[in-house]
């Protein structure tokens, strides 16, 4: 690739006319510079590799919202992602934190 706006340009052509190929590569692009906003778009239009994509970044911060927020875009993996987060035992607190004020 030697312009990367062109190519940027024919991807999304081919996105538009529904190759899910294209759609994968503009979500490959936009997480390799950290277009979150392009990557949430990419998903809203039903590119799955975008919630992947999305969903590995959420998990490796423990956002809990943006997996909520992803999930509820469609991509039912970061569903169960949030909700295996969300059973997991909180460390350092395995006695369940009851000296713990709430």
């Amino acid at each position: 690739m030697t312009n990367m706006n062109i190519d940027r340009e024919t991807l999304r052509e081919l996105a538009d006319e529904g190759s899910e190929t294209a759609l994968d590569r503009l979500a490959d692009l936009a997480d390799a510079v950290g277009d979150f906003v392009e990557l949430g778009e990419l998903l809203d239009e039903g590119c799955v590799h975008a919630g992947l994509l999305l969903t590995r970044r959420a998990v490796a911060t423990g956002d809990l919202r943006e997996l909520q927020r992803i999930s509820d875009a469609g991509y039912d993996e970061a569903g169960n992602e949030l909700d295996r987060l969300l059973r997991a035992p909180a460390e350092g607190h395995g006695d369940g934190g009851s000296d713990r004020p709430l």
